[in-house]
């Protein structure tokens, strides 16, 4: 794998640890509801398949 490739990975992996540390999860934990599902799901699920869709794209051109 391209160093450039580990490099994006590794700021893809802090960026992951601030978004699911306690501030910002503190943040989205309300009794609100979007679309009915509580704010607080919607954002780790959100953040989750952000991180798996970029995850795929850094890989994906790996491969090429």
């Amino acid at each position: 794998m391209k160093k450039r490739h580990i490099q994006k990975l590794i700021v893809l992996g802090i960026g992951l640890w601030m978004l699911f540390n306690v501030p910002f999860i503190l943040l989205c934990n309300s009794a609100d509801a979007f679309f009915g599902i509580p704010i607080f799901y919607a954002y780790l699920f959100s953040v989750w398949i952000l991180a798996v869709v970029l995850s795929f794209l850094i890989i994906h051109k790996y491969n090429e």
